[in-house]
């Protein structure tokens, strides 16, 4: 350091000493820039001059008094440029060159040039200023260089959250007195006329020097001296402002503030290490704070959809049939239901679960904090697990509900034609038994005996024209058995009884006639009239029972094929009409013949015909019947072929939308796979455009609710098959969830890309070499790396891995990275967190726990009080319930082992 002591005396250097803004060269930046503007002419001002010429020089002698001077008068004092060079040695701790001898002008000027080009060397533009000034005493410029080098070594330095100098210093200020009341700091001139923001600065980190509750606002005077008083006595802050000129002036000198303000955040410096490792504690708590926060929301999330898997599925399985068909369809009902409303947002619930995991694990593996491991049974393969069980549960229910209804329906078509068949049957034994145990044979006459006897043939040839229909019966009882229909009992009752009476009729039948053939060698021959009549009559009569019986037989049908099928039958019986017509003439002429007969020769007949029931009006009466069920048969064969008319109508329709639909779902599919690998531009850019690619999925949703709207149709008319289409309802639905979930997938992988890129500092450009090397080596476009492929990937980059024992051992260890769970892929999101992680840094445990230290005041512990006081409430008290008692052999009452905690967050030890 140079000896400026004694004009006359030769100059001595002698060793430095440290100055607080001692520091390099370099701009000063904008603000700076901003700051050398200052208004000069407010230095007109005799009460703002006051106050800068009082609070400047004390400054000044506040580092001068170190090299054991000082200076009364501040522009005159500096005027040989010899205690300007001093107080440049001692604030920047650096050697000015060697002043010069001689009290000449010259030599003043010389050596303020001097000081001048030193100040210059700091980065500092000075706006007009020259040392001729400076030499002449101009108070003006003396003021304005004090200024600057003010600025240069005591403000400029001074940052705070990324702020700097004039703006640092404000917040600084404020942070430290926001806890107070009546103190509001905006500014560096009124905000602290009333000189409480000065007692609270000392207050803050000197608690014990001021009693701050005994202050009034309203008497600011005392205020001021008890806060310039106190710094002077305690802190060593020179006093530097005068609280009259401060109370005094409507609007306090703002530089003059800012420099006594730069003393006390200077005095105070260890305590803004001390900020400066609170902030760091309070990043790193908000960030576990905001990871357990979605812990808790995944976990959350998963039990309320694995509880909703677990109650679905065994409804899912329930595969007990009910007895009706309204009763099926009621779960029909209900399956499309839970298909349309209940089990799409639990698809989006999944996806969105899935997205949210992956994001946390994100999250984590950027904040380098330890894997998120859920609890027992709520992993994501779990949910996935449980999901296919669903699906597996799900799979042919709605097929197993169709063919239940089908069947159903088929169970009451062959019960209404048992009934029908059945009710025929008893109809026409309803008195048989009576007639055949009859023993009229024995008091008739020859002639009757005859007539019993060919009556009794009649009655044989009609029990064998319904042995067809008793076989019927049997036949569908057993069908309605094997179809396990649930009146079966019944049925079997019912057929039981019908079959034991038909083995009656043939004992009580084969009994008659054994009776009759006893006494027909004493009968004569009948009249062959009559026994003509019977024996056509009889299959006559049976052909029309059995062509009233098929007119009203109930059908089901379901094609327009099955339809046409039953019309042509209905076509083919309706010509054999006009044959039946002339039988039926016949049959009746027959009868006519027998009674012209008998007429001409006299003969009295007693009653109808001896050998049969069936009487002409019978035969014209049920011919009559005949013919007035052919018309209805074909009112009710066209309404069906109308009916399924239109329910091809409704397949085609459907098919039309379907096949549509299914190419959009899949070509959608395949765009997203080929997007999801070739992606360019920006990952903005690229998530952008997925998201309007999803919004353009949604934005599809109508065609596959009208799809739906045509499904529903098409089950409700019963239609089983479509032949127009290959694509199921099913399908349809499995590929536009497959569809949504994909895309929400890609778009989250984007989101993690940039979650992962600003979290680690990554340029855009790395990110599209990274994706570029990625793409180059997977040949196959499947979005994954196999180990030989990642291999190579990463030689392209410049790892040294080829085919060596350490490049071997240094591939492992990566593969270990990338490919945790040995599944031989590495997907495109691990190589980015790989790369990430070699390319960037992050917080660290030693880092958290040397902030704590730091806290604590270099103990090995900290108190809850420290915490309190040091950090916001939510964190302090985060930190307080989760910090374990220290046990070290230093340990006081209350302390608290940051360590541990520290190394916890990270997953380092337990806690």
């Amino acid at each position: 350091m140079v000896d400026y002591h004694a004009a006359n005396q030769s100059y001595q250097y002698g060793p430095t000493s440290a100055g607080n803004g001692a520091g390099g060269g370099g701009s000063m930046g904008d603000y700076m820039a901003q700051e050398d503007d200052w208004d000069r002419d407010l230095l007109l001002d005799p009460a703002w001059e006051k106050q800068q010429r009082k609070t400047f020089t004390a400054w000044c002698n506040s580092h001068l008094r170190k090299a054991g001077t000082q200076i009364e008068n501040i522009d005159e004092d500096f005027r040989d440029g010899l205690k300007l060079m001093l107080l440049l040695e001692v604030i920047s701790g650096e050697r000015l060159p060697k002043p010069e001898r001689g009290k000449m002008r010259v030599h003043k000027i010389n050596n303020v040039n001097k000081a001048l080009d030193f100040i210059a060397s700091k980065g500092v533009k000075l706006v007009s200023i020259g040392a001729e000034e400076i030499v002449d005493g101009n108070a003006k410029m003396t003021l304005g260089m004090i200024w600057t080098i003010i600025l240069r070594f005591a403000i400029q330095d001074i940052s705070v959250e990324e702020t700097s100098a004039k703006e640092g210093l404000l917040l600084w200020c404020q942070r430290k007195t926001a806890p107070y009341k009546n103190v509001n700091v905006q500014n560096f001139h009124i905000s602290w006329k009333d000189g409480l923001a000065f007692n609270a600065l000392i207050h803050r980190h000197r608690p014990e020097l001021i009693e701050y509750d005994k202050l009034r606002k309203d008497d600011p005077v005392t205020n001021l001296n008890n806060a310039f008083e106190v710094a002077e006595k305690y802190l060593d802050i020179p006093k530097m402002l005068d609280a009259e000129d401060i109370v005094n002036t409507a609007r306090p000198d703002e530089k003059a503030i800012m420099t006594y303000v730069s003393s006390f955040y200077h005095a105070f410096s260890g305590a803004q290490k001390a900020e400066t490792a609170a902030n760091r504690i309070c990043k790193v708590l908000a960030v576990n704070q905001e990871n357990e926060h979605l812990m808790e929301d995944y976990e959350k999330l998963a039990s309320d959809l694995l509880e909703w898997i677990r109650r679905t599925i065994p409804w899912l399985e329930d595969r007990v049939p009910q007895k009706t068909i309204q009763e099926m369809q009621q779960k029909l009902e209900d399956f499309r239901d839970y298909r349309r409303v209940h089990k799409p947002p639990k698809v989006q619930e999944k996806c969105q679960l899935e997205i949210n995991f992956n994001t946390l694990q994100t999250k984590l593996r950027l904040s380098n904090r330890p894997a998120f491991m859920p609890s027992e049974g709520k992993m994501v393969s779990d949910i996935n697990n449980g999901w296919q069980h669903l699906e597996q549960a799900e799979k042919g229910y709605e097929e197993w509900l169709l063919n239940e209804i089908r069947r159903l329906e088929r169970l009451d078509h062959l019960a209404e034609k048992f009934r029908q068949k059945a009710s025929i049957h008893e109809a026409w034994t309803d008195g048989k038994e009576a007639m055949l145990k009859h023993r009229d044979y024995e008091t008739a006459t020859l002639s009757d005996i005859k007539a019993l006897i060919r009556k009794h043939e009649a009655f044989e040839s009609d029990l064998a024209a319904h042995q067809d229909r008793v076989e019927q019966i049997a036949a569908i009882a057993q069908e309605l058995n094997e179809l396990d229909y649930y009146d079966s009992h019944n049925v079997n009752t019912r057929c039981q009884k019908i079959c034991d009476q038909w083995d009656a009729l043939g004992s009580l039948t084969h009994g008659r006639r054994e009776a009759l053939e006893k006494t027909e060698k004493q009968l004569e021959a009948i009249d062959q009239l009559h026994l003509e009549y019977a024996k056509r009559a009889a299959p006559f009569n049976n052909w029309m029972e059995s062509a009233m019986e098929d007119l009203q037989d109930m059908f089901i049908v379901h094609t327009i094929e099955e339809i046409e099928g039953l019309i042509s039958a209905h076509d083919q019986f309706k010509s054999t009409l006009p044959d039946a017509d002339r039988e039926r003439e016949a049959i009746l002429a027959i009868h006519k013949e027998a009674q012209r007969i008998a007429e001409s020769n006299h003969i009295k007949l007693s009653g109808s015909n001896p050998y049969t029931t069936v009487t002409p009006q019978i035969i014209n009466s049920k011919w009559e019947k005949v013919q007035q069920l052919v018309p209805k048969r074909d009112h009710a064969l066209l309404e069906e072929q109308s009916k399924q008319q239109s329910n091809e109508h409704l397949r085609r329709q459907f098919a039309s939308q379907a096949n549509v639909v299914g190419p959009w779902i899949q070509t959608k599919m395949e765009e997203i796979g080929r997007i999801s690998i070739e992606m360019n531009g920006t990952l903005e850019d690229q998530l952008s455009h997925l998201k309007q690619y999803e919004r353009s999925i949604v934005d599809y949703k109508p065609n596959l609710d009208l799809l739906e709207q045509q499904h529903q149709l098409i089950q409700e008319a019963l239609i089983f098959d479509n032949k127009h289409t290959n694509y199921t309802m099913e399908h349809i639905r499995v590929g536009w969830e497959q569809l949504l979930t994909t895309i929400a997938r890609t778009i989250n992988e984007v989101e993690n890309q940039i979650l992962t890129r600003d979290a680690k500092g990554i340029s855009q450009e790395q990110m599209q070499e990274f994706r570029a090397s990625f793409n180059h080596f997977d040949k196959d476009h499947g979005g994954a790396l196999g180990p030989e492929e990642f291999k190579a990937c990463l030689i392209s980059l410049g790892y040294d891995v080829e085919n060596d024992r350490q490049g071997d051992a240094e591939f492992n260890r990566i593969m270990s990275l990338v490919d945790p769970n040995h599944s031989g892929l590495v997907t495109f999101q691990a190589f980015i967190d790989f790369m990430s992680r070699e390319t960037t840094d992050t917080d660290t445990a030693d880092q958290v726990i040397a902030s704590f230290k730091v806290l604590a005041g270099d103990k090995n512990f900290i108190t809850a009080e420290e915490l309190r006081r040091e950090l916001p409430p939510d964190q302090a008290e985060y930190c307080i319930a989760r910090m374990a008692p220290y046990q070290g052999p230093d340990a006081v009452p209350g302390a608290l082992d940051y360590k541990s905690f520290s190394t916890a967050l990270y997953g380092e030890s337990d806690l």
